[in-house]
């Protein structure tokens, strides 16, 4: 992999709780756990150990991460703040928030020449 692109964002998705249980075994299939990090500006969150978001989860993240990037606001979306929302996973499991954090630098397709 090459990245030969400066993303606009930077995205922190954490663990902050659980709907019916105090623990992960027989209970989250990817094993998480509270306060647990993934990190991504474009490609899929990883945690510190490598260890991938669950993809369920990033079928909700996804839609949500490009419309930030898209100018968007997540309180429109039912998010706490501009860049901040809280989501559960499909499975209601897991509570995770994500967070965005502007980077600074230019819109992807705006800057496209045609």
């Amino acid at each position: 992999m090459k990245k030969w692109f400066a993303e606009e964002f930077a995205f922190t998705i954490t663990v902050t709780g659980f709907l019916q249980s105090e623990q992960t075994e027989n209970y989250c299939r990817n094993g998480e756990e509270i306060g647990d990090r993934y990190c991504c500006t474009y490609g899929c969150p990883v945690n510190t150990d490598g260890y991938g978001i669950c993809s369920k989860v990033m079928l909700l993240l996804y839609p949500l991460m490009d419309a930030v990037r898209s100018g968007g606001d997540l309180r429109n979306l039912g998010g706490d703040g501009k860049y901040s929302k809280t989501v559960v996973c499909p499975d209601g499991c897991v509570i995770f928030r994500l967070t965005a954090e502007p980077l600074g630098n230019p819109n992807f397709y705006q800057t496209i020449k045609s």
